[in-house]
C-alpha cells in the first residue's frame, strides 16, 4: 500500500483470529443468532493444523464420526459455515488489537483494519512453525508446492504426490511412523533414519514398521542426516552419519523431518490479557477473556479441567456465541432454539422455504 494512504476499515459484528476447525464451527454459532464474521489466519487456507499437518490422517472422536480425515473435517465444517457467508483473510497475522469505542480495532500485518464488537481467539496453540532439523543448506530443497512431492516438505498434504518418490522420513514420533505407514504403499523406495533404535511411536506402529524392515520393505538406518545432495534445488541423495562416525549416502527424491512444532504465542502475549503457561486465561460460563469483548476457544485457552480437544472447542464455541449475541444485539433477549424444530433457524441454514 502506498505510503500515506488509509486503508478502508472492515466493519463486521465479529473477528476470529484463526480459521481451524473451533473458528469454522464458531462462525456457524455465531451464525445462527446473527451475527456476520470476518476470520484471519497466518496460514493460506483454512482449516488450522487439520489442513496444515494432517490433512490425510483419521480422526476418531468427533461425535457421531467414527472416522473422518483431517481435510475432510475442514471441508464439512465449511459446507456447515457456508449459509453465513464467512470472509477469510489468509496469509495475514494480526498484528494488533485496541480498544475502539465500545467495540475493538484489529490491524493485520498487511495494513487490514477492521471493527467489531466482538473479537474471538480461535488460534490453536498460537502461530506454530516446524522444527528443522540441523541440516546445512536445507532451505535449498524446501517445496511449497503440494503438488510435487520431491524435495524437503514438512507435512503431507497429498499423499499422491509421493507416488513413485524415493521418500526418506527423519524422526521417530507417531507422525513419522503414521507417515511412513501411510506413503510405504505409494513411495518407490521408503527409508526411515532414527537417532536411536528406540522410538517414541505407538507401539503397534513401531511393530508394523519393523515388519516392513523385515520384509525388505523398509530400509532402517540409525544416525543423523549430515549433508543433502542434489542440483538447482532437486533433491538426489543424503548423507547419513552412523552413532560409529562413519558415512553413508542414501538415495532420496523426497525428505520429510519429523522432529515436531514450536509453539509460539506470537503477538497475543502482547495483548494485555491474563496469561497461564502461555495459554489465555477464560471465565467458563462465556469464555471470555479479562477484556470485555475479547473470547478465547479452542486450544489456546486454559481453564481447571481443560482438555485440548477438537469437541471440548465445538462446546466453547456455542457458550461464546451465546454471550457474544448480548454484546451485538445489546437491546435484545437471546433465547436458545433448536435447530430441529426452529422455523427460524431452518431458514437461515437454507433447509426451509
Amino acid at each position: 500500500m502506498p505510503s500515506g494512504d488509509t486503508p478502508p476499515v472492515i466493519e463486521t459484528d465479529v473477528v476470529i483470529i484463526g480459521a481451524g476447525p473451533v473458528a469454522l464451527f464458531a462462525v456457524f454459532e455465531l451464525g445462527l443468532r446473527d451475527m456476520r464474521a470476518h476470520l484471519i489466519d497466518i496460514l493460506d487456507r483454512p482449516g488450522g493444523q487439520c489442513a496444515e499437518l494432517y490433512p490425510e490422517k483419521p480422526i476418531y472422536d468427533i461425535p457421531g464420526m467414527p472416522k473422518v480425515m483431517g481435510q475432510e473435517l475442514v471441508d464439512l465444517l465449511m459446507e456447515q459455515a457456508k449459509p453465513f457467508e464467512p470472509v477469510f483473510h489468509l496469509n495475514r497475522l494480526v498484528a494488533g488489537v485496541e480498544k475502539h469505542g465500545d467495540g475493538w480495532r484489529v490491524i493485520t500485518d498487511e495494513n487490514d483494519v477492521f471493527e467489531a464488537k466482538v473479537v474471538v481467539i480461535a488460534a490453536g496453540g498460537g502461530s506454530f512453525q516446524p522444527k528443522k532439523p540441523p541440516i546445512p543448506n536445507i532451505e535449498a530443497y524446501e517445496q511449497s508446492d503440494t503438488s510435487d512431492g520431491g524435495g524437503v516438505h514438512y507435512a503431507v498434504r497429498k499423499m499422491e504426490a509421493f507416488r513413485d518418490q524415493d521418500v526418506l522420513i527423519v524422526g521417530g514420533g507417531d507422525s513419522a511412523l503414521d507417515w511412513l505407514l501411510a506413503l510405504q504403499p505409494t513411495a518407490r523406495t521408503m527409508t526411515l533414519v532414527h537417532r536411536r533404535d528406540t522410538f517414541r511411536a505407538a507401539p503397534d506402529s513401531v511393530n508394523k514398521m519393523r515388519a516392513l524392515v523385515e520384509a525388505g520393505k523398509v530400509a532402517l538406518h540409525i544416525g543423523q542426516i549430515a549433508e543433502l545432495k542434489g542440483e538447482g534445488g532437486k533433491l538426489s541423495g543424503a548423507v547419513l552419519k552412523t552413532a560409529e562416525d562413519e558415512t553413508k549416502e542414501l538415495t532420496c527424491t523426497s525428505l520429510l523431518p519429523f522432529f515436531g512444532l514450536t509453539m509460539k504465542l506470537g503477538p497475543i502475549a502482547d495483548w494485555g490479557l491474563d496469561l497461564n503457561e502461555n495459554v489465555i486465561a477464560v471465565d467458563t460460563a462465556r469464555f471470555a477473556t479479562s477484556a470485555e469483548g475479547i473470547y478465547a476457544i479452542g486450544d489456546i485457552n486454559g481453564y481447571p479441567g481443560k482438555l485440548k480437544l477438537i469437541l471440548s472447542g465445538f462446546h466453547e464455541a456455542a457458550l461464546m456465541a451465546y454471550d457474544a449475541f448480548m454484546r451485538v444485539y445489546p437491546e435484545e433477549k437471546p433465547d436458545l432454539q433448536y435447530t430441529t424444530s426452529s422455523t427460524k433457524l431452518q431458514k437461515k441454514l437454507g433447509v426451509k422455504q
